[in-house]
């Protein structure tokens, strides 16, 4: 049955109009001191450590990470309201469960897992290690590497994490209320938030709950299975050769990863369509051609992990193609930034007209103020202090250089906090690709220039994400009736949890496996490609292979040519919107230096969600994003045991082969 957008809306609690804060009216919105409880925090900590192991995870192996906002603020609610339930039967519960407090748990268990992203402990962090430099076949030099200890993770992520949140604070009233931006991602989640804790969204939210469990579980148990008959390599459901022997020698095969098949159920179709395109490109054209010159265009005599040989083809030109995205997406959003600021300075007429929901939400909003002096002065402590601490922990960026990098991260900061309000894009690992090219050369490789752009890159990549993360979680807050301050000072301890948790994580993964063996369970792509990167900028191109540099040339211009092409297309073309079909540059470079097996997987996970979908359109969109997260989460945390197994030197006690 076809109904009208406003009955649906207001049925599923949904932002639209008055019918929002009509449905919380009788509400009661705590002060921010009780929006942030205990009971929150505890949540919030359990759960940063599960997202900690799923991006962990996702980072070492594809590197490819879906929004996980809906999975954080579903089991924040799972977890809270199962506990009130059964503390107000005995008549003990003070304090009902509300979005305010929802939003809390979300905002800290996000902006916990995203220091598992921008911390690069399997991008540029991993990249400084002695066993990535040796893939490198260049730059291994003491002063250019560094072996990864948390003795020096902790003090580096606590200075460079927490910047990013005072950098941007003073803009949120500006970003939110005046600009009135978007950003989609903060916007589905108080979405999402608003019907958990409407009646009937609650109901469903509950069978959501449920539906993650049976996932979960079913997940779970499937890791564990696969692990029992994974004695060996080359044994396991991994060894199967799907498609054929040829084609599993060019990783062409389905793997069994419930995790990818998940996260392609969360991803747009035609991000797995990019990556599969990509990897026949690669794999299937490209690198078997390139093979054939073996002995003429390289020396036959190069290991197989030498950035001398095939595999810096694989890896420059895949970083070529994300070069060239992320050159275009810079230049677009600067683009998009100042004709979105010409156009408002240039209208006059502003729109005084708001609707009740717009006057409660910016009655609340306005309630609690964050002082602008208190921003500054604790920009300016972080500043000191990593002007002193980070020079210690990597001698080769001098104290100047990093006062250098504290000054411009503002305004980078707020470029990309302002266009993530209008795309939902966020370019910091862009912002830190271009640190690293402008640190590195600035250093050189003799005075540690590798891993100055590198460290350079981290302290880039954490203040420009982190504060786009907090102007979104803001964006949730305003539209849940949340407290700023609760939104803050819930993101400070979220970011806390994540500098301690990140490191620890990471650490068993570490100590139980070889990472970045492009053959083994833990890949680690970018940890090469972001080396890669930096050794670019201290070598210059001549230390690349015969004709890598033309190849690499070529598939940068093509990867900006396919976004503008792209970007007319979605301006001017409206009939057919041929856009929709034209395949992501970024995610088209990934399996040129992982293969295809994991695009396979994920486009499995499309193929059910559109089956779904096809049968049961609504269903697939109320249950689809909670069995694919409970998919991703189920195999992602099979990953606690199977490290403890590999530390205690277990093996499994049978071998599956095909």
């Amino acid at each position: 049955m076809v109904r009208n957008g406003d009955e649906e809306d207001q049925e599923r609690g949904g932002t639209r109009g008055e019918s929002t804060e009509d449905a919380f009216k009788d509400e009661y919105v705590p002060p921010w001191q009780k929006q942030i409880t205990l009971r929150a925090m505890v949540t919030g900590l359990i759960l940063s450590v599960v997202f900690n192991f799923i991006v962990c995870k996702l980072n070492l192996t594809t590197g490819v990470i879906p929004s996980l906002n809906v999975a954080a603020g579903l089991l924040g609610f799972a977890g809270v309201r199962s506990w009130t339930v059964v503390i107000d039967k005995f008549g003990m519960l003070k304090q009902p469960f509300t979005r305010q407090e929802n939003t809390v748990i979300q905002t800290c268990v996000v902006a916990s897992s995203g220091i598992a992203f921008s911390s690069g402990t399997a991008s540029y962090m991993l990249g400084m290690s002695p066993n990535i430099a040796t893939q490198s076949g260049a730059g291994n030099t003491p002063n250019n590497t560094k072996t990864l200890s948390i003795s020096w993770m902790f003090p580096y992520l606590f200075v460079v994490s927490f910047a990013g949140l005072f950098s941007i604070v003073a803009l949120r009233k500006l970003m939110i209320m005046k600009y009135k931006l978007t950003y989609p991602s903060g916007t589905a989640t108080a979405y999402l938030i608003n019907c958990f804790h409407t009646p009937k969204g609650a109901k469903l939210a509950k069978k959501q709950v449920g539906s993650l469990f049976k996932s979960f579980g079913f997940s779970f148990i499937f890791g564990a299975v696969q692990w029992l008959v994974a004695r060996d390599e080359g044994c396991g459901f991994g060894s199967l050769h799907t498609f054929g022997a040829q084609a599993y020698a060019k990783r062409f095969y389905f793997d069994f990863s419930s995790t990818y098949v998940g996260v392609g159920m969360l991803c747009p179709y035609m991000v797995n369509i990019s990556l599969l395109i990509g990897a026949i490109i690669s794999w299937g054209i490209m690198w078997p051609m390139i093979e054939a010159k073996k002995g003429v265009w390289y020396s036959a005599d190069l290991s197989a992990v030498s950035l001398h040989g095939i595999q810096g083809y694989r890896v420059f030109i895949a970083i070529a193609m994300m070069l060239g995205d992320g050159v275009f997406h810079f230049a677009y959003m600067l683009v998009v930034t100042i004709l979105s600021f010409t156009k408002r300075t240039s209208s006059r007429k502003e729109d005084k007209e708001e609707d009740d929901d717009n006057k409660i939400q910016n009655e609340y909003f306005l309630k609690d103020q964050i002082p602008n002096w208190a921003a500054a002065v604790g920009y300016a402590c972080i500043v000191v202090v990593s002007i002193i601490v980070i020079p210690i922990i990597f001698p080769s960026l001098k104290w100047y250089q990093v006062l250098v990098a504290y000054l411009i991260a503002p305004i980078l900061a707020f470029c990309n906090s302002y266009g993530a309000g209008l795309t939902d894009w966020s370019l910091a690992s862009n912002y830190g690709k271009i640190a690293i090219l402008t640190f590195s050369y600035w250093v050189g490789l003799e005075n540690g220039g590798v891993i100055a752009g590198l460290a350079s890159c981290g302290l880039m990549m954490c203040i420009v994400d982190t504060a786009s993360g907090l102007m979104g979680d803001f964006k949730t807050g305003y539209l849940t009736l949340s407290s700023p301050r609760s939104m803050f000072f819930s993101q400070l301890i979220g970011t806390a949890m994540g500098c301690i948790i990140t490191p620890l994580v990471f650490s068993i993964f570490n100590t139980a496996y070889d990472l970045g063996d492009p053959n083994g369970p833990y890949p680690a792509p970018y940890a090469l490609m972001y080396r890669g990167i930096a050794l670019l900028g201290v070598e210059g191109f001549d230390s690349l292979p015969t004709h890598c540099l033309s190849l690499s040339i070529w598939f940068f211009l093509a990867a900006i040519l396919i976004n503008l092409v792209t970007q007319l297309l979605e301006k001017f073309e409206t009939k057919y919107k041929i856009y929709r079909f034209i395949p992501s540059p970024m995610c088209m470079a990934i399996p040129f230096y992982l293969g295809g097996y994991f695009a396979i997987d994920m486009c499995l996970g499309s193929l059910i969600l559109f089956g779904w979908q096809m049968y049961n359109k609504q269903k697939a969109k109320d249950f689809g994003p909670a069995v694919a997260s409970g998919l991703i989460c189920g195999d992602s945390l099979w990953g606690i045991p199977a490290s403890v197994l590999a530390l205690a030197g277990a093996k499994a006690p049978f071998c599956m082969k095909f």
